[in-house]
């Protein structure tokens, strides 16, 4: 596979009846799908016992143990997409589509996509060995023994290290000099605009008198391109709510969108597809809640998915409001009364207090560290009075939307429940992008950080990060902050986020391919599928899941284990990822070497 788009469906066919003959063959000669079924079934068991048959005859005899791997892999995936039981789960039969293109028949080839006929491709090739993997480094240290070997390999390291500096001076950090300078000049405008000055900016009250929530206002301070004023428009007409807050607007390129905005626009300006999703939803009655967190949620404000730690929800709003946030459908306006009644707070702190078997609590929502010192205090103080709780984890995205929130009075509420030996205060936040990370968030990470209070972020794997080495440029930008990497999350499958969804495939690539290149201590996160009502899934482990259809338009659909499949009889989930033949011609609109994402047909 040297290429995943340009072909026309007639070029793809045509590679696929090369890639794998016999397949054309047993199609043609079939009275029917069932017959082609059964026989098509027959072929791919004699390849995988061939696989592994020591004989020199064989069709794999001269493929590596990687290369076998490999086919091994296709054979399985091509397999569970024929299956009839797959079939009746998805409503679709990729064997009937590939039985009529063999037949010639009249229309077939309208019924499938370029993104179909793709997958198609590579799994065929990929049976076969032939899908274009090489072993020169290998085959070179072979020939070799001792010290020779050694600097054949040392020369393999250089060159991956090679490629990662490359890769790395594409992106820039919000500390950047440069960026610095431009970011300065827009924090200036803005507190013109707002008649305030220098001490106000470093003040979290005037920035949240001052979150910007409409069209105009945001356009006086930067340059706005014409999808963007679209989707805020429609926002506007359809009362769905967006805030930005000085100090993250201030990050935004005030000439227009840059390769270095371009993530941090993305999270706050919602676009018109977004929109129209979110009205199509509302307007099919659909329920927005993707996690199921209703049917996880014990007693109101609390979502419980994991025997030793549950969720708290006190308050529902935040101070910027992320356009792909998990829960936008319970997320309130700031000034719309998001605050839970104390009363039920209470009913909650109660409630955990009972049940003996906690130990760690998370306090999130919405953004807790929008609440004041005073209620901050109280409820913190009343979460460490419970006896068997031994870790308070407060989700918050202030470090980057207003990191001035980090104050004196926070860090002495934080430090005072932080009892080493006994019970830890850990910070856990959302950093996207590196361009996020500008002096004043390094500023409120020193000031936790010298309390002894942790912090660890979690990163959504949106198409905004999704570069080759992006989100392996921010590990690094984060360790060395004093930020540890803890979870990177399969962007959500809620159909109005579809503009961030990025296929599993590529983060499975990006894990295994540019993550691993780096040192340990700087790739400590976990890629994790969250599988509605169960929790999280780990996207290494591929005994949790598994492709079992490809879509007429190119979509892989996944079944999803629980985490609990080892200890209880659990339910699955079925998930439908966008397409990866899509993912390519966005990356190729926006510049990238298509070329250099391919191997992402091959991870499953």
């Amino acid at each position: 596979m040297k290429r995943a788009i340009g072909f026309s469906k007639e070029e793809l066919l045509e590679g696929i009846w090369k890639a794998e003959p016999r397949l054309r063959s047993i199609l043609r000669d079939a009275k029917h799908v069932e017959e082609a079924r059964y026989v098509f079934f027959d072929y791919l068991d004699r390849l995988r016992r061939d696989l592994y048959n020591m004989k020199a005859d064989t069709p794999f005899a001269g493929l590596n143990v990687v290369e076998k791997r490999n086919v091994r892999e296709c054979i399985r995936v091509l397999s569970n997409t024929m299956r009839t039981e797959h079939e009746h789960l998805t409503g679709v039969s990729p064997l009937s589509f590939l039985y009529d293109l063999a037949k010639g028949e009249e229309g077939a080839r309208e019924k499938v996509s370029e993104g179909f006929l793709l997958e198609y491709l590579a799994l065929l090739a990929g049976i076969r060995g032939t899908y274009g993997k090489h072993a020169r480094y290998q085959e070179l240290q072979d020939q070799k023994e001792g010290r020779a070997a050694a600097i054949v390999r040392s020369s393999q390291l250089d060159d991956y290290g090679a490629m990662v500096r490359r890769y790395f001076r594409r992106y820039k950090t919000g500390l950047d000099l440069r960026l610095a300078q431009q970011r300065k000049k827009l924090q200036k405008k803005i507190l013109s605009y707002f008649e305030a000055g220098e001490d106000d900016w470093h003040d979290y009250l005037w920035h949240m008198k001052h979150i910007i929530k409409d069209i105009d206002t945001l356009a006086s301070f930067v340059a706005l391109d014409d999808e963007e004023k679209e989707g805020l428009r429609m926002a506007k007409k359809h009362r769905i709510p967006f805030e930005i807050t000085p100090h993250y607007l201030s990050l935004f390129n005030e000439e227009g969108r840059s390769p270095h905005d371009r993530a941090i626009r993305a999270q706050v300006i919602p676009s018109a597809r977004y929109c129209s999703n979110v009205l199509a939803n509302q307007g099919e009655g659909r329920d927005m809640d993707f996690m199921g967190e209703h049917a996880t949620s014990p007693i109101d404000g609390v979502t419980r998915r994991y025997p030793q730690i549950i969720i708290m929800k006190p308050f529902n709003s935040c101070p910027q409001i992320c356009v792909y946030c998990q829960r936008n459908w319970e997320i309130r306006d700031i000034d719309d009364n998001p605050m839970m009644p104390k009363r039920k707070v209470k009913a909650m702190i109660q409630w955990a207090t009972e049940d003996k078997n906690l130990s760690e609590i998370l306090i999130t929502g919405g953004d807790p560290f929008t609440l004041n010192n005073t209620y901050l205090d109280w409820l913190i103080g009343e979460i460490a009075a419970i006896d068997h709780v031994d870790r308070i984890r407060i989700g918050t995205r202030t470090l980057v939307t207003l990191p001035q929130r980090i104050n004196d009075g926070l860090l002495e509420i934080l430090e005072k429940y932080h009892e080493w030996g006994k019970r830890e205060i850990a910070i856990v936040t959302h950093i996207e992008h590196p361009t996020e990370i500008c002096d004043d968030v390094l500023d409120a990470v020193k000031k936790i950080k010298k309390r002894g209070i942790n912090i660890y972020n979690q990163q959504v794997f949106t198409y905004y990060n999704s570069r080759k080495f992006e989100t392996a440029f921010l590990r690094k930008t984060l360790k060395v902050c004093g930020i540890d990497p803890y979870y990177t999350f399969n962007c959500q499958g809620k159909g109005e986020t579809v503009d961030f969804r990025v296929p599993i495939s590529r983060i499975l690539q990006e894990n295994k391919e540019e993550a691993r290149l780096l040192p340990g201590l700087v790739r400590t996160d976990e890629p994790v599928f969250n599988v509605p009502k169960l929790g999280k899934s780990h996207l290494r482990a591929w005994q949790d899941h598994e492709v079992i259809m490809v879509l007429p338009d190119g979509r892989r659909v996944y079944r999803f284990y629980s985490w609990e499949t080892k200890l209880t009889t659990a339910t699955d989930y079925l998930y439908t990822d966008v397409s990866l033949y899509d993912y390519f011609k966005r990356l190729e609109a926006d510049g990238e070497n298509v070329n250099d994402y391919l191997s992402m047909l091959y991870y499953f």
